[in-house]
């Protein structure tokens, strides 16, 4: 049998950051919100200069707290900023940022469409998968035809993943609403992502909330 799966720990997704300083404030109350395994760092347009700037600030706020920094779509920058890895976003770019990540640091795969692209991510060397994912319309990613995955088919692959296969499962929840049943399919990390940062109440209170949740799911 295998063993027990450790508990599960949430994953956050940043919105585009243009300023580390001005978002500094809100991520730092983030991190001390809950059990944060890894932060997803999304940047704001910019040359290259600019953005490894920002990189190697959000990576200091983060690695402090001992928690994982991950660049979306940027593995080129990850060794020079002092990242933790990369997530990427697509099957294909996923397959040709192995070689600038691995084996040192974190490779990670979203935009799965399939069962078959999330077990080829993994075959190749993924260190996690992630299910429902987000698009730049606030739709999610991983559906044939440019068609929305609907919640319920994100909840199946997660499930069907968790119950057969080790290597790690990210659910991206859109809203608070989804952290319970994602957490229930034994999925390890459970992202929050933009809307954290728009909550009326803040992101620390969101993740709060999220965290409370999971520690009531694993008292089930």
């Amino acid at each position: 049998m295998s063993p027990p799966r450790p508990p599960q720990r949430l994953y956050l997704i940043t919105p585009p950051v243009g300023d580390p300083a001005s978002f500094a404030p809100a991520l730092e109350g983030a991190l001390a919100a809950g059990d944060i395994a890894a932060v997803l760092l999304r940047l704001a347009d910019a040359d290259e200069r600019t953005l490894l700037n920002r990189a190697k600030a959000i990576a200091a706020l983060v690695q402090r707290r001992d928690v994982a920094l991950l660049l979306e779509d940027k593995p080129e920058l990850v060794a020079r900023a002092g990242a933790d890895g990369a997530h990427l976003s697509a099957i294909e770019p996923f397959a040709a940022a192995l070689s600038l990540l691995k084996p040192e640091r974190i490779a990670g795969a979203g935009g799965l469409h399939s069962r078959h692209d999330a077990m080829l991510a993994a075959e190749t060397g993924a260190d996690y998968v992630m299910f429902g994912d987000p698009d730049l319309n606030h739709g999610r990613l991983g559906h044939r035809l440019g068609h929305r995955l609907p919640f319920d088919e994100v909840l199946e692959r997660l499930t069907w993943w968790a119950e057969l296969l080790e290597i790690p499962c990210v659910a991206y929840a859109a809203s608070l609403d989804e952290v319970a049943p994602l957490a229930q399919t034994g999925a390890d990390f459970i992202a929050l992502g933009e809307w954290i940062w728009n909550e009326p109440q803040g992101a620390a209170a969101a993740i709060q909330a999220a965290a409370e949740i999971l520690a009531a799911t694993a008292a089930q």
